[in-house]
């Protein structure tokens, strides 16, 4: 019986190693055709004359100057500044905002001071804040951080709230029938179900990092993604301008891709055993 389920075993392995490169292969398919449908248009489009070149240049042409611009080392140096204030923004945010959201969910007295002001941050968009940020920080980076910082803050604390507010009761009870301690319960149970909603938050605020400091970028600055667009556009350098929109969903994808792979690594007891 013991060799029969080994072999059993062995089989079921034996599939999957063959199965799995075939839906790899048909996921990638499908995820890709509508995207390449809409750069095939976008490639005709402006060739038979539906949309004026001059303004909406032909994908080809775009993809030549978006080529162009990193060989030169021009697209680096803006994807650099860009990235850097994004990356030193939304660290901030994670590393402010989750511990303060597991506090904030875990004590409801916590909770019951802070969430009148919550509520009032919470509703105030980022950009709104701009010219405070500028005046109190000046157009620097300080300022650029900060309000990548304040984005990014609230879709992670509130989710991270959430998210601790929603375990399940009956976890916490098996947990304590167990005599565990409250750091153990925290460490052990409360923080790993956590996870999958924090990190809807965090997601989020990747997002919201980008378009921020996009925003920003293009009202004070002398590099990054967002000025070169301004640029651009102001100088008529179209398929550049282009090339930098394309810029920010190619580094959209990346931060996005990153922390699912993130997330689906630290929640590897949410995963399906059987795929």
């Amino acid at each position: 019986m013991v060799a029969i389920s080994k072999q059993v075993k062995s089989a079921k392995r034996l599939h999957k190693l063959t199965i799995n490169p075939l839906l790899a292969l048909q996921k990638l398919v499908k995820q890709s055709i509508v995207l390449l449908l809409f750069f095939v248009v976008w490639e005709i489009a402006p060739r038979i004359g539906l949309v004026d070149p001059a303004f909406f240049p032909a994908f080809s042409e775009v993809a030549s100057a978006w080529w162009n611009m990193l060989l030169s080392n021009e697209l680096f140096s803006h994807f650099s500044a860009s990235i850097t204030r994004s990356i030193a923004g939304f660290g901030l945010a994670i590393a402010i905002a989750i511990p303060l959201g597991l506090v904030i969910g875990w004590y409801p007295i916590a909770r019951d001071l802070l969430n009148p002001i919550l509520e009032l941050f919470r509703n105030t968009a980022a950009l709104a804040l701009l010219p405070v940020f500028i005046l109190l920080l000046g157009i620097g980076e300080t300022s650029k951080i900060a309000i990548v910082f304040f984005a990014c803050t609230w879709p992670i604390l509130l989710n991270t709230i959430a998210a601790v507010r929603n375990v399940d009761p009956l976890l916490i009870k098996s947990a304590r029938s167990m005599n565990i301690s409250s750091f153990s319960l925290f460490y052990k149970v409360i923080l790993p179900a956590s996870i999958p909603t924090m990190f809807t938050g965090i997601r989020m605020a990747g997002t919201g990092a980008i378009l921020v400091l996009i925003a920003a970028e293009m009202v004070g600055a002398k590099e990054g993604l967002g000025y070169f667009i301004t640029y651009s556009q102001y100088n008529f350098m179209i398929p550049e301008m282009y090339a930098g929109i394309l810029t920010i969903s190619i580094l959209g994808l990346i931060i996005n891709y990153g922390l699912l792979a993130l997330e689906k690594r630290l929640s590897r007891w949410k995963q399906d055993p059987t795929v």
